[in-house]
């Protein structure tokens, strides 16, 4: 199909819990339509779970790098304009992604992420006892969404006590999309100074920490490049996801008080709930382009070898061929096979640690604020519906 309206619009327009309506809106329409990219190229757009999945469990036909040649002469990968992609599993393909991700995996298994588990539970508790001491009202993203990912990215990564509170204060700088370019370059750039410095003192001394390990268990094997490149994945795919989940989580629930209930009061409810949240907020709206090797068929559609495809997860997540009544909050129902953390050989590395801070998060929060409510009009929520990760700009809560 040709380019429409609704296509040119396509990822602009979230707000609330819900996807786009136009892109919904196409979900339920046949076949697949062509959208404008910021990048040049148009690429063909897929909203439909059943074609998310297999593009994305399809790495040989879907690869998601490309070249200049690849782009009419192009003189860059418009994904690397912030830099090298080294060790970024997110824009890698086999067999470079095969090689970082067969070293990585050990490391994120539920088995490995269980030693975090009590330092999470001590972060966890750390926060809500200050939110306690300072008293209502109180900004759940600010004092408790924010900086409890962030201290568990620095005990992951082996930040040292002393550089933790200058590694959240940049990091939460990084997150802010209002700041001016200049700036956030700059921060990008401090960043990377201290991911060097952080890999270099794990060289000199490499601790138990995910960067230690995997310098004793691969060192040479592994650049210093590919390290710092891992290292600032996992702050901003581990940090941001999971922040913007434990804000726009706690608002569903509020607005949902039958189920902030069950989370609150029934521990077995509380995985159940967390995948529910996943699906139905879909915090993450796509990933990068991937482009067709050979010509394929998808929904109807002859897609050319060389054509690029992007998708839509909040729209996949609430496709009615997944699950009974999707736009429904509903965390009793059986698990479907959501795409909130991905799928195929790009499925989120770092799932296990975000179910884990989630499940621990969200019931710690509601025991100690049984009366937790807003302490704003409902309507007055600000949704951040600029950022690459959906979430809240605040989230101002008393109990």
């Amino acid at each position: 199909m040709d380019q429409s309206p609704a296509a040119e619009r396509h990822g602009n327009l979230r707000t609330g819990f819900s996807p786009a309506p136009d892109v919904a809106a196409l979900r339920d329409q046949p076949g697949i339509i062509r959208v404008p990219t910021p990048f040049g190229p148009s690429a063909w757009l897929l909203t439909r779970h059943a074609d998310v999945r297999r593009m994305l469990g399809d790495a040989e036909t879907f690869r998601n790098g490309w070249g200049p040649e690849d782009l009419d002469g192009l003189a860059l990968d418009p994904r690397q304009l912030s830099g090298d992609r080294s060790g970024n599993l997110l824009s890698l393909d086999p067999p470079d992604h095969t090689r970082l991700r067969r070293m990585l995996t050990p490391e994120f298994t539920v088995r490995r992420m269980r030693r975090l588990e009590p330092r999470i539970v001590e972060i966890v508790d750390q926060h809500l006892d200050a939110m306690e001491r300072s008293g209502a009202p109180a900004d759940l993203v600010a004092e408790f969404a924010l900086p409890i990912p962030s201290l568990v990215i620095c005990e992951l990564l082996g930040v040292p006590t002393g550089d933790q509170a200058e590694f959240q204060e940049r990091t939460s700088r990084q997150l802010d999309t209002t700041l001016p370019e200049a700036e956030k370059v700059e921060l990008a750039a401090q960043s990377l100074a201290y991911m060097n410095e952080l890999v270099a003192r794990a060289r000199r001394d490499p601790g138990e920490d995910l960067i230690g390990m995997l310098i004793r268990d691969h060192d040479d094997q592994l650049s210093n490049a590919e390290l710092v490149g891992i290292a600032n994945l996992l702050l901003v795919a581990g940090h941001e996801t999971t922040s913007n989940m434990l804000g726009l989580g706690t608002l569903a629930l509020l607005r949902h008080p039958d189920q902030l209930a069950l989370v609150r009061d029934d521990p077995e409810s509380v995985p159940k709930a967390v995948e529910e949240l996943l699906r139905w907020l879909s915090v993450v709206n796509g990933g990068s382009p991937r482009m067709a090797t050979r010509d394929v068929e998808l929904a109807g559609t002859t897609i050319r070898r060389g054509d690029l495809v992007m998708f839509n997860l909040p729209a996949a997540n609430r496709d009615p061929e997944l699950t009974d009544d999707p736009d429904r909050l509903d965390i009793t129902r059986p698990t479907p096979p959501h795409v909130g953390f991905g799928h195929g050989i790009h499925h989120c590395l770092g799932a296990p640690l975000a179910r884990m801070e989630m499940r621990i998060a969200f019931p710690a929060l509601l025991r100690r604020f049984p009366e937790l409510r807003l302490a704003i009009p409902d309507e007055e929520v600000a949704f951040a519906t600029h950022q690459a990760i959906y979430g809240l700009k605040e989230l101002p809560v008393a109990w």
